[in-house]
């Protein structure tokens, strides 16, 4: 008989399972009914869903130049990237105790490259970003970082978690070439595959890898999304090794096995971030606007973020809320400032642990795992990224649905001043490419909604400051406040 079955009756932990062990208690997995097993598939899987950050990100930053006309050491900014991501994923796992990773944001990385490196040297731009990740921890220890995300209402918060969905399935058919973007001038903005058509081994590496993910998914199958990442990855290896493709056919990752996959860290971009100096070359007014940018898209894609995955994993109590969010929040700041530290940029929590979620995980230990991944990546990076992306991006689009089926029955959709704003946010993130878009124009929607209602009683004070920060950010280029 096991121990929680002669608990009495009336014990308030009679229905929770007993943790088996000292891990099991520390990351409390049977009490979050989770298993080890799943959460190592999960770590698994959010790291092979999110491992093209290691690519993508020196490429984006590598591929500007700062004001001196200077460019970041590519080789460094693959260290730099997979080190900044295995420390903030470790302190999330082991602190945070949540299955959400970090790395450099995709978003924040360009504005980092487009907005801030032009107008100043490297180490000056990235000093920007440490000052915006200490910004975001003073928030939260004043408790205004909360305060926001629990001003925020239910049916906005579950329309945040579809615009999620809707946005890294968008991100999956998209990575994969499964659609792509006409060049072309025309007002059809998206097409099917390269030209309009689907052609190629790759693209059915990717169609092969949905129907498998979501087969097995079908059938109940444990460790679904990770077995097709790594059956769709061996097919792809053996399709590329007998088919002679080109490189440039997979995009940014062969399917090719390194002939070493041993490299050597380069640590020498670390530490060399100047905290002040782009306000001395910008002024204080620019400079202050340009740490505001990178902090509002650091503070609302981690905000989506975190309570899609919250929501997903089933970690909200049933108001909504995240218990113990303060130390996930906290975390988030600290990796925002090891970014700008590191010169990889800001790093943020990934929608991408979805994946991870998908695969069952409900624990920190997940991320124990994927971080794990991140730090044998800075010697193993040959190997990290020789999974194409065609073979991972297929659990993007399994998640992608698995969030919208679980959120889109919760929204009062009788209640115009709530769905209005849930339905704006949900298409925004897909359609402007951005999650900070879609809270920011569902925040104001929101508000305005309410005071076309005559409800303006009944909105939070926060929102009315959050929704006038968005106007004012999204006013900064029209006013001539910030140059892009």
């Amino acid at each position: 008989m096991s121990p929680s079955a002669t608990a009495p009756v009336d014990s308030p932990q009679s229905s929770a399972p007993q943790p088996r062990g000292r891990l099991d208690r520390y990351f409390k997995i049977s009490e979050r009914g989770s298993s080890v097993a799943r959460e190592i598939r999960g770590g698994f899987a959010t790291f092979f869903a999110m491992a093209y950050i290691i690519v993508l990100n020196p490429i984006i930053l590598g591929g500007a130049k700062d004001i001196n006309q200077e460019y970041l050491n590519h080789g460094q900014l693959v260290t730099a990237t997979a080190l900044t991501a295995a420390f903030s994923t470790l302190l999330m796992g082991v602190i945070g105790n949540v299955p959400i990773a970090l790395a450099a944001g995709l978003g924040v990385n360009t504005v980092v490259a487009l907005q801030l490196a032009p107008n100043m040297t490297w180490p000056e731009a990235m000093g920007m970003v440490v000052l915006a990740g200490i910004v975001v921890m003073l928030l939260v220890a004043t408790g205004l970082r909360e305060r926001v995300m629990h001003a925020v209402p239910g049916a906005l918060r579950k329309g945040i978690a579809i615009g999620i969905g809707l946005f890294i399935l968008l991100i999956g058919l998209v990575d994969s070439g499964f659609v792509s973007r006409i060049k072309a001038e025309t007002t059809v903005p998206l097409q099917l595959g390269g030209d309009g058509h689907l052609l190629g081994w790759p693209v059915l590496v990717f169609i092969v890898g949905v129907l498998l993910t979501l087969g097995l998914i079908v059938r109940k199958v444990p460790g679904a999304i990770l077995i097709s990442i790594v059956v769709m990855t061996v097919a792809a290896l053996i399709i590329n090794s007998v088919a002679g493709l080109h490189p440039d056919a997979w995009g940014l990752t062969a399917p090719k096995w390194p002939g070493n996959p041993l490299s050597t860290p380069d640590f020498g971009l670390l530490g060399q971030a100047n905290l002040f100096g782009g306000f001395h070359r910008v002024g204080l007014l620019t400079g202050i606007l340009f740490v505001f940018t990178v902090l509002l898209s650091c503070f609302f894609d981690a905000m989506g973020t975190i309570l899609g995955v919250g929501d997903e994993a089933k970690l909200t109590d049933k108001d909504g809320n995240f218990p113990g969010i303060n130390k996930v929040l906290f975390i988030d700041g600290i990796a925002v400032a090891a970014g700008g530290a590191s010169s990889s940029s800001a790093t943020t929590c990934f929608v991408e642990s979805t994946a991870g979620v998908g695969e069952g995980a409900r624990t920190g230990l997940a991320s124990v795992v994927t971080g794990l991944l991140f730090t044998g990546s800075l010697f193993l990076t040959p190997v990290a990224t020789m999974v194409p992306s065609q073979a991972a991006t297929p659990a993007l689009v399994a998640v992608g649905f698995l969030i919208m089926a679980g959120a889109v029955r919760d929204i009062d959709w009788n209640d115009y001043t709530l769905s209005i704003p849930a339905f704006l946010a949900m298409v925004m993130m897909p359609f402007t490419y951005s999650i900070t878009n879609g809270i920011g124009i569902g925040f104001i929607a929101f508000t305005a909604m309410r005071i076309a209602a005559g409800r303006w009683r009944e909105v939070p004070v926060a929102m009315y400051v959050v929704s006038a920060v968005f106007v004012f950010y999204y006013a900064m280029p029209a006013l001539g406040l910030l140059h892009t």
